[in-house]
């Protein structure tokens, strides 16, 4: 206890030099957080995905959700289909179909679907009132925050507006960044008569049904027409649409690497400046009988506990960020959220407690075989 008071005494006298170093390793801990949230919503999304046992049918050949244009009345020939529980009709509406950390997305979708294709917790509003009123639509909490929403406002993107009749929370964070609205008022919507067609077929799977056979038997059916389908898992659907957006999220990691070793670097810098400056004082720790592997220790813990102070800062204003923020990247209308968790928060703070061990043991080296005689005589 005696000497963590002398650890933290030594620190202190010099605060500038001290604050600046863990306001640098807060801030790369801050990016790497960022980076491994984005990378956790990627992980969620990926798990879900092999959990759910559903398929989505969208036309061949196609990208963007407002390309895509298929026969409504396929979700009856499909719902025929051995190991099909239902097949769920869905007109989507996006404002951009290309990468971007505003995307708004409505899936339009038959109410009494609604309820059994997704589970949902309504924290405001009335489901009734959705149900009733076609020109009515309930938001994901998210995209609540991030747009400001609140029950009984109007909300309008391009040409399209919707009150927003209930806002809920789902299981799923990539869900609570989506918008339902009524199939037919998208389909109607302002300079567009889509009545008749959707964008694509959500397929409700029995459980231990074939997937993959299911699928190709539908695109089997629809090769010849009237509009050829392409039917994937839901999950290989996501991970195409996202695309070129999963890679570079994935390519994302080195630089979140590259934040590990600037905190590696800037505590090693500063506790090697420390060494040098107090020479003497540690040539005194000798005389008075601290051996060169307690030096050593001393040495060591300054440099974790700068590391540490850092990461804390950093990581904990991370994760508050992103919990206010309810941030999420999206394309073709597939979302993928930032999630701050108690797993990255373990992993922010472990690297940070790592990253100060190794940084401090080269000057903790050099201060433990300094000689007593030339470092007492030195000025």
């Amino acid at each position: 206890m005696k000497l963590l008071g002398y650890i933290v005494k030594s620190l202190w006298g010099h605060r500038s030099r001290t604050m600046l170093t863990v306001a640098g390793s807060a801030v790369a801990l801050f990016v790497f957080c960022f980076i491994q949230s984005i990378q956790e919503g990627m992980r969620d999304l990926r798990s879900r995905q092999e959990a759910n046992g559903s398929l989505i049918v969208f036309q061949a050949n196609k990208f963007c959700p407002a390309t895509s244009h298929l026969p409504q009345d396929y979700d009856q020939q499909i719902s025929k289909f051995k190991g099909v529980k239902d097949v769920v009709p869905i007109q989507v509406f996006t404002n951009n179909c290309r990468a971007s950390l505003d995307v708004v997305v409505f899936y339009g979708v038959p109410p009494q679907k609604l309820r059994s294709a997704r589970d949902f917790e309504f924290l405001k509003g009335d489901w009734n009132e959705f149900e009733t009123h076609q020109d009515a639509a309930i938001v994901g909490q998210a995209v609540a925050a991030r747009r400001d929403i609140e029950v009984g406002d109007k909300f309008s993107i391009g040409d399209l507006s919707v009150n927003v009749a209930g806002i809920y929370r789902s299981d799923n964070p990539a869900e609570e960044n989506y918008i339902y609205s009524h199939l037919e008022f998208l389909q109607r919507r302002q300079g567009a008569n889509l009545v008749g067609t959707v964008t694509q077929l959500e397929v409700l799977l029995q459980p231990g049904a074939d997937q993959e056979a299911i699928s190709e038997q539908i695109d089997e059916l629809y090769r010849a027409g009237p509009v050829e389908t392409n039917t994937r898992s839901k999950g290989v659907f996501q991970a195409k649409s996202l695309g070129d957006l999963s890679q570079l999220i994935e390519m994302a990691h080195y630089l979140g690497l590259a934040c590990v070793g600037l905190v590696l670097a800037l505590v090693a810098t500063t506790t090697l400046m420390s060494v040098e400056d107090r020479i003497q004082e540690h040539a005194v720790l000798r005389t008075l009988g601290f051996s060169g592997f307690k030096v050593f220790g001393v040495v060591l813990a300054e440099s974790t506990l700068l590391s540490l102070a850092g990461g804390i800062l950093g990581v904990g204003i991370a994760l508050i960020t992103l919990k206010l923020s309810s941030l999420s990247v999206g394309a073709e209308a597939v979302t993928v959220a930032f999630i701050p968790s108690y797993r990255l928060a373990g992993i922010g703070l472990l690297l940070a407690l790592v990253t100060g061990m190794f940084a401090g043991v080269v000057p903790a080296w050099y201060a433990s075989r300094t000689e007593i005689v030339p470092a007492l005589r030195s000025v």
